[in-house]
């Protein structure tokens, strides 16, 4: 396998297998109820940043890497506040990981090196798909957060009680997010 395959396979292992599971189970905890609650006026809520990482991830790899076009509107991210189900938001955020997971899937080396018109830039696509998993990651782990604070819940990523070497719980299963 080339460097370029194995990096772009990682990207959608790590879009699809590690931080899509950990939010749904994040929203799971939330549900509709906590899916929009905000500590303040200035953060944001689980509900907005999953909207956000559905617009992010469709600008940088679908439309930025992939050439389709651009149609986000980020500061409509910003203002959803409510009006839409925890149901409708992971839907939404998952055909736009698909979305781009089948993007992923056609690139070539040649595709990671050129550069591609992003965000007013000229990212090279590497950076571009680097940059969108990355992102991904860190607001994936400000959903966490936000269930673990709101939902007082242990969402039990790992499995610690078989010794010192934890078991991964959150690889995605067809009967849902987590492993049994």
């Amino acid at each position: 396998m080339s460097l370029d395959r194995l990096f772009l396979d990682e990207s959608q292992a790590f879009l699809r297998g590690e931080w899509l599971p950990k939010i749904e189970a994040a929203l799971d905890v939330l549900g509709d109820d906590g899916l929009w609650w905000r500590p303040n006026d200035r953060s944001n809520s689980a509900g907005t940043l999953c909207v956000h990482l559905a617009g992010n991830v469709r600008q940088w790899i679908v439309a930025g890497v992939g050439d389709a076009p651009d149609v986000r509107d980020r500061p409509a991210e910003f203002a959803t506040t409510g009006g839409r189900s925890r149901a409708a938001v992971v839907a939404d955020l998952r055909a736009a990981v698909d979305e781009a997971c089948a993007v992923l899937d056609t690139l070539t080396e040649a595709d990671l090196l050129a550069t591609h018109s992003i965000q007013g830039g000229t990212p090279t696509g590497l950076h571009a798909v680097y940059h969108a998993v990355e992102h991904f990651a860190m607001h994936a782990g400000q959903i966490v957060w936000i269930a673990k604070a709101r939902g007082d819940a242990d969402l039990a990523f790992y499995d610690d009680a078989d010794g010192p070497l934890p078991k991964r719980r959150w690889i995605a299963t067809p009967g849902g997010p987590l492993a049994p």
